[in-house]
C-alpha cells in the first residue's frame, strides 16, 4: 500500500525483535483489506517500555504488539487492561483508545483457543487437557482453556510451584499433574520451547495414542518431532503457527475494527518461514 501522511502506524516491541513474524502477518492483512496501514518491528531495551508507550501516545501509533521480555512491564504501564490481561498480569497488545488512553490486552490464550476451534474444528469445552510447561505461553493457554470451560486442565512442569501457579489460572478446572496424565487426556499441548530449532520432543511418544489431539506451540519448525510422533500413532495435530496467526488476528480486529483475513495472514507467515529456511 502507498505510504502517505494519512498512513496509520502499528508495530511490535521486544528485545530482540528482528526475528518476529508479526510484520509479515500484519502487513499481509493490511494489504488484503486495502488498509493504508504499515507495521514495523521496533527494538526496545529492557527498562524502556514506559517510555516506548509514552511515545506511542505522543505519536498516535494505533497499536503495538508486545513480545519478550516486555509483557509484564507493559501491563504496569497501560492505563487500563482487559480481563485476560488482568488475569495474566501481562500484556501482548496495546490499543490507542480515546483521549490517548492506552488499553492493554492479552490475545495469546484466545488465539490458541481459536486455533483449536477454527483450524482443528475442536471445541475445548468439556475436554480433559494436559499442558506441558508453566511459562508465559503455558499460562496464557491454561487461563484461556479455563475460560473456554475445558473439563480439566492438568499442568505438567518440572517445578511444582510454577505448575501450581499456572494451574490456578484455570480456576477449579486446573490441577497439577505428571507425565502419566498424558495417556488419559483428550488434548495435549506442548507450551515449552522444546523442539524449537531442534528434533527434540518434550513427551515420550509411548504416552500418545489415536483419538487424541496434540498441539505444539513451537512453529520453527512447523513439523516438530512431537507432531510427527502424534501422526504416527493416529492422533490429530495442531501446529504452532495457528496460535500465532489467531492472536495476531485478535490484535488486527482491535486496532482496525475490520475482520481479519486469516488465510492471507497464514500464507504470509508460511512464506516468511520458508524464506528464512532457504536464506
Amino acid at each position: 500500500m502507498p505510504i502517505s501522511g494519512a498512513t496509520r502506524l502499528a508495530g511490535v516491541i521486544g528485545y530482540p525483535v528482528r526475528h518476529s513474524l508479526s510484520p509479515a502477518l500484519h502487513n499481509a492483512a493490511y494489504a488484503a483489506c486495502g488498509l493504508e496501514w504499515v507495521y514495523v518491528a521496533m527494538e526496545v531495551a529492557p527498562g524502556e517500555v514506559r517510555g516506548a508507550l509514552d511515545g506511542m501516545r505522543a505519536l498516535g501509533i494505533a497499536g503495538l504488539s508486545v513480545t519478550t521480555p516486555h509483557k509484564d512491564a507493559a501491563f504496569v504501564a497501560v492505563d487500563e487492561a482487559s480481563e485476560a490481561a488482568r488475569a495474566m498480569r501481562a500484556v501482548n497488545c496495546v490499543q490507542l483508545g480515546r483521549a490517548g488512553r492506552l488499553i492493554g490486552h492479552n490475545t495469546d490464550g484466545a488465539g490458541f483457543v481459536d486455533s483449536l476451534r477454527l483450524d482443528a474444528m475442536l471445541d475445548p469445552s468439556g475436554l480433559r487437557v494436559a499442558v506441558i510447561g508453566a511459562g508465559g505461553a503455558a499460562r496464557s493457554v491454561v487461563e484461556a482453556l479455563g475460560r473456554a470451560k475445558a473439563g480439566e486442565v492438568v499442568v505438567v512442569n518440572r517445578t511444582p510451584s510454577r505448575a501450581h501457579d499456572a494451574a490456578a489460572l484455570a480456576g477449579g478446572r486446573g490441577r497439577v499433574g505428571t507425565m502419566a496424565d498424558i495417556e488419559s487426556v483428550d488434548l495435549v499441548v506442548n507450551a515449552t520451547s522444546i523442539g524449537m530449532g531442534s528434533d527434540d520432543s518434550p513427551i515420550d511418544a509411548a504416552l500418545l495414542h489415536a483419538g487424541q489431539v496434540v498441539a505444539d506451540l513451537v512453529y520453527h519448525p512447523l513439523d516438530t518431532a512431537l507432531l510427527r510422533s502424534a501422526v504416527a500413532v493416529g492422533a490429530r495435530t495442531v501446529d504452532g503457527l495457528g496460535m500465532l496467526v489467531h492472536q495476531a488476528a485478535h490484535q488486527f480486529r482491535l486496532w482496525t475494527d475490520h475482520e481479519a483475513p486469516l488465510i492471507a495472514m497464514r500464507r504470509a507467515a508460511e512464506a516468511e518461514l520458508g524464506r528464512r529456511a532457504t536464506s
